[in-house]
């Protein structure tokens, strides 16, 4: 187990560094919001082709690498011809002279930290050589459905939103933007958590738990929702949806 973490941080450590130069060359780090979901596709390939087949194993790959190109691409997508994400463009007035130094290590080497905690169930997958389909697979593979959907199905209808010129400068609160604040980010906790379930059975299974807790407390605590939620603290129209509607578990609105 330690020499599969060692081989995938090492892997970590040389894939954040090509995109920590891409983003210098571009002269914007959100490049970073790119290479995240990518970032798993890239570990997952390479324990395909390194570590032993089993039919676990297949399934955790599988279901990784469908969600990381689908969230690389919809943020390539998303960010193409816009100016660089507001976050970053904080971060580079604050950091001044420090600021490729704080990039590489703020930006890109502490994503590449995160993504080794959260891709525990890989490194747990890749040293199993379990074939055998439990309930507790099954439960996991339905959750991580459930949060495929609700991730993929709320940033469809936020770009559909986002693209209609009349709804400038409002928020979207249909779809499922009506039941929660943040209907992708509550997908991406629930496919993490279904991802665990998966591999909870396997040698070091318990192991996994870190990948969940790590990607929730981030999402719920620090560049999720405080960050996004913090650039509208002064807008009316936020705040009234804000009132009425659950931040993170999907509900029904307040008063209805």
């Amino acid at each position: 187990m330690l020499h599969t973490a060692a081989s995938a941080a090492l892997l970590i450590l040389g894939y954040v560094t090509v995109w920590f130069v891409i983003g210098m060359l571009r002269r914007r780090n959100d490049v970073a919001d790119i290479a995240w979901g990518s970032g798993f596709v890239v570990l997952c390939v390479f324990f395909f082709f390194m570590q032993p087949f089993s039919a676990i194993a297949m399934i955790v790959y599988a279901l990784i690498v469908l969600w990381g190109l689908r969230l690389s691409l919809h943020i390539a997508r998303r960010s193409s011809g816009k100016p660089e994400d507001f976050r970053y463009r904080q971060w580079r007035e604050a950091w001044g002279k420090w600021f490729v130094l704080r990039s590489y290590l703020q930006v890109y080497v502490l994503q590449g930290c995160f993504m080794l905690l959260i891709a525990t169930p890989i490194l747990i997958a890749a040293e199993a050589a379990s074939n055998r389909i439990q309930a507790v697979t099954i439960a996991g593979i339905a959750l991580w459905v459930i949060g495929f959907l609700f991730e993929a199905v709320g940033d469809y209808q936020l770009s559909i939103f986002v693209k209609n010129k009349r709804n400038k400068g409002d928020i979207m609160q249909t779809g499922l933007w009506r039941y929660t604040r943040h209907p992708n980010y509550f997908g991406e906790v629930l496919l993490w958590w279904g991802i665990f379930l998966i591999v909870l059975p396997l040698e070091y299974g318990l192991w996994g738990i870190i990948s969940p807790l790590t990607i929730t407390f981030l999402l719920l605590k620090v560049s999720g929702i405080p960050m996004l939620e913090a650039k509208y603290g002064d807008n009316p129209q936020f705040q009234a949806y804000k009132k009425r509607t659950s931040a993170f578990f999907p509900w029904r609105p307040e008063g209805e």
